[in-house]
């Protein structure tokens, strides 16, 4: 075991494909991603708040700035934007009753970690309250009075979704790319056969090869989580702890991803079939599975299937990890969801693997 151990490892690091997909690709999204968050575009993010008077004018002209972002998500949808920092706050604009002072109350539920575009949003709305009576600078406190409660909230950064989007992908792309690959040339040329031939348990040949794609990808994944938390602040909630609990799910993940490339391995008849079949699997994965951009915002006929993918599972799972500081327990729908994906990969993996 060892020894093939060894053997597999040799061969993974003197591949170019292998250093390319589980390193380089991730690390080059994640460089990208991570400084165009740093350098986007200003906007404010915002929501409706439950119970706010849509009839107002108000209401009406806060929807026509084109610096504000209104998000349109249900009760849930918003808090949890509003936790997670991803909006900078939700306004409630009641109208008081004909003659009453002031006209407008304004309430504010804020993320303390966008406080420089909440400043910039009470003046927003300041600004637009003096147009709705010119006489405002006379008279301002009799037309509108702006309440704001700060949300506390830690910032969640393009980098905290990004690389475990790209993280699960190169987990994905190493599994079936890497797997099918070695299995159909060791098998093209005789070696499995020759394995087969020898005292070597079959298990053994199977298992060594997993171990090493492992200990590569872990070695891999280690990079991409410390470059990411040097050069961008990516977050780790508990540290050390949530570190080392992501690699055992990423661990779980791969094994898992291999399945499919044992299965491609068996059913390709040349080596030229192997990328067609891979990308059947992996692209799908990488475009629906939320590794860019959330699947919420998909058309909702295509969210079911995003949400039947593997992939969705591992990068909902990273996340939580990596931000909420879920521990294993937390996660487990998506492990479990995981591992009935890798039961039923693994049972057409054993009808479909060959030796010769």
């Amino acid at each position: 075991m060892r020894s093939l151990i060894k053997a597999s490892l040799q061969s993974i690091f003197k591949s170019p494909s292998a250093i390319i997909f589980t390193i380089a690709f991730p690390l080059i999204f994640i460089l990208v991603f991570g400084f165009l968050g740093e350098g986007s575009g200003f906007s404010i993010k915002v929501a409706t708040a439950p119970g706010s008077d849509t009839t107002s004018q108000l209401y009406a002209v806060l929807h026509q700035i084109p610096v504000l972002k209104w998000v349109n998500k249900d009760t849930a949808g918003i808090n949890k934007m509003l936790k997670e920092g991803d909006i900078a706050a939700t306004i409630a604009i009641h109208e008081q009753a004909a003659g009453a002072k002031p006209k407008y109350q304004i309430a504010l539920i804020t993320a303390s970690s966008q406080r420089d575009k909440v400043q910039q949003l009470q003046g927003i709305l300041k600004s637009m309250v003096q147009l709705q009576d010119p006489e405002i600078e006379k008279r301002e406190a009799e037309i509108a009075e702006i309440n704001s409660q700060e949300y506390k909230v830690r910032a969640y950064k393009t980098i905290d979704f990004i690389l475990p989007g790209q993280l699960s992908f190169s987990l994905l792309a190493s599994g079936v790319f890497g797997t099918a690959f070695v299995f159909f040339n060791l098998r093209q040329t005789l070696v499995l056969k020759r394995f087969f031939a020898t005292p070597v348990r079959k298990e053994a040949i199977v298992i060594s090869e997993g171990i090493a794609r492992m200990l590569f990808q872990l070695i891999g994944a280690m990079i991409i989580i410390g470059i990411g938390k040097l050069a961008f602040g990516y977050t780790l909630y508990h540290g050390w702890i949530t570190f080392v609990e992501m690699l055992a799910v990423c661990s779980l993940a791969l094994l898992i991803f291999m399945g499919f490339g044992f299965i491609i391995s068996g059913i390709a008849k040349s080596e030229s079939a192997i990328p067609p079949f891979s990308n059947l699997i992996t692209l799908p994965q990488f475009l629906l599975a939320g590794t860019f951009f959330s699947i919420d915002n998909f058309p909702h006929w295509l969210q079911p299937f995003c949400r039947a993918l593997p992939l969705t599972y591992l990068n909902d799972a990273l996340r939580k990890m990596a931000f909420d500081g879920a521990g294993i327990w937390e996660i487990r729908m998506d492990i479990f969801v995981l591992l009935i994906w890798g039961v039923v990969i693994y049972a057409i993996a054993g009808r479909t693997f060959k030796w010769e």
